[in-house]
């Protein structure tokens, strides 16, 4: 008789680090989040009107919508690593607690990012004013919003700025505890270059 052989598939490799594009994307998702709540809070002391002002907000605009993108590369790159096994890592032990804490401040930071990025359109949308890229090509108005929308919007934009900057700081806080304190590994695997391995 012949021997039967297994064709049964082989479990994915376990990887120690993120892959280089999910670091390149988390890093630029940090720098366009701090850059755009910064500048927000910056041409609030700058006199209205100025060219200074208004091209603080002109390049705020369009981080936000290179953020969207981003975001949007983010969320396909993250589903098709999940679906074919390339984003598993190798198993850290931590506390159930602790590793579901994590788990809910990711999906509260990816909700959040969301949330901002449809508020910042909706709220330039409801200005009734031509908003464009880098100054490359303009954004079309896709909807018609009254304008008693403009300070709703504004201001839910605002509060979940305020909401994500203090989630991304405690996510922040987390990771220092996890490598200064806990010495586990964890913050490592999102450093880019050589700075990321052990």
């Amino acid at each position: 008789m012949q021997r039967l052989t297994s064709t049964s598939t082989p479990s994915p490799v376990l990887r120690s680090r993120y892959d280089g594009l999910t670091i390149l994307l988390h890093w630029l998702t940090a720098l366009a989040v701090i850059f755009l709540f910064a500048s927000a809070h910056i041409w609030e002391v700058l006199e209205r009107g100025t060219p200074l002002r208004k091209g603080l907000q002109s390049v705020h605009i369009s981080v936000g919508i290179l953020l969207a993108a981003i975001i949007t590369g983010r969320l396909i790159w993250r589903l098709f690593t999940v679906s074919t096994g390339r984003s598993k890592q190798q198993p850290v032990a931590m506390p159930a607690l602790m590793k579901a804490a994590a788990h809910l401040t990711h999906l509260a930071l990816y909700l959040l990012l969301v949330a901002q990025i449809i508020l910042g359109f909706l709220f330039r949308w409801s200005q009734a004013e031509p908003f464009y890229f880098f100054g490359l090509f303009p954004i079309p108005d896709v909807f018609n919003f009254d304008s008693i929308m403009t300070k709703t919007f504004g201001s839910l934009h605002n509060n979940v700025a305020w909401a994500l900057i203090i989630i991304a700081g405690v996510h922040a806080l987390a990771a220092l505890f996890h490598h200064y304190v806990l010495r586990d590994g964890i913050l490592r695997r999102m450093l880019p270059g050589s700075a990321g391995r052990p």
